[in-house]
């Protein structure tokens, strides 16, 4: 495996952890009412911006995810989607990224 495979593979981890840890925090400290958290990130406009830029940037990578996997016919990357929307694009792509740059056999 490449330098750069386990890099986006890193990435992935780290990705799906770090935030996962803060989720969690916030669920044992208020409740584990997921429209709970959707009102606290749009607290204020700063947090509402932040959401929408993380919402359009998600968007944008899945149809580029689908865009792909009709080319590439590389099923196995659309694992990246919902990596991408139960867990974060901080999660969905680099791992889109270390799926696509899997050795073509």
């Amino acid at each position: 495996m490449s330098v750069l495979r386990l890099i986006y593979l890193a990435l992935a981890i780290w990705g799906a952890v770090h935030p996962m840890y803060y989720f969690i925090q916030w669920f044992q400290d208020n409740t584990w009412d997921i429209m709970a958290m959707v009102d606290a990130w749009h607290a204020n406009a700063a947090s509402s911006g932040l959401v929408w830029d993380l919402t359009i940037a998600a968007v944008t990578l899945t149809v580029w995810i689908i865009a792909e996997v009709a080319t590439r016919r590389n099923w196995t990357a659309l694992i990246a989607i919902p990596a991408t929307f139960c867990i974060g694009v901080s999660c969905g792509l680099p791992l889109y990224l270390f799926l696509r740059s899997a050795p073509v056999r």
